[in-house]
């Protein structure tokens, strides 16, 4: 099973199109999408492109192959826009028999069992780290605001292999379970 892992878009039409099209030409069987949407937040710079209608548009047309959590900026207003759901705070889902739970990592997570992978956003910082109980913890980086000197980035699961990449197809961390 191939799956794409994204966080941080935040309302960058640019960034989203771009990660769109990976989607579409990489024969994925789902996109996670690990909150922080539609809206930049107060703190943030708008990100290139930004155009939440836009990307609204773009993401309805896969809506039924996304898993999505709500992040600390999206609102409930944006459930109205978009045809996937962004109302809760986290998610469980299991591919190759393992438990991934996802949430945007603004909120504190539940204790997880051995080897369970844990997937968060929020810190637009590309993560790998083994946690206590040999969980796995994972973070993309963010789609359109890349902090920490990273460039912008998304994370490809297949194989029991997470890749996180650039956007010019650049691996910035690889990790094997």
């Amino acid at each position: 099973m191939k799956i794409l892992i994204a966080s941080d878009i935040h309302g960058s039409y640019y960034y989203g199109s771009k990660l769109i099209d990976i989607y579409k030409n990489g024969s994925f069987s789902k996109l996670l999408i690990l909150g922080d949407i539609l809206y930049h937040g107060p703190r943030n710079d708008l990100p290139k492109d930004y155009n939440p209608k836009k990307l609204i548009n773009l993401l309805n047309s896969i809506s039924n192959e996304i898993i999505a959590v709500k992040g600390n900026c999206d609102a409930e207003v944006d459930q109205m826009v978009l045809d996937f759901d962004v109302s809760s705070n986290s998610s469980t889902v299991y591919f190759d028999d393992k438990l991934f739970y996802l949430t945007h990592g603004h909120h504190k997570f539940p204790s997880l069992n051995k080897n369970n992978i844990l997937l968060t956003g929020h810190t637009h910082l590309p993560l790998y780290e083994k946690l206590e109980n040999d969980v796995h913890h994972l973070n993309p980086g963010s789609v359109s605001l890349a902090k920490g000197g990273f460039q912008n980035s998304y994370m490809v699961y297949e194989n029991n292999t997470f890749t996180i990449f650039d956007f010019n197809n650049n691996i910035i961390l690889e990790k094997t379970i």
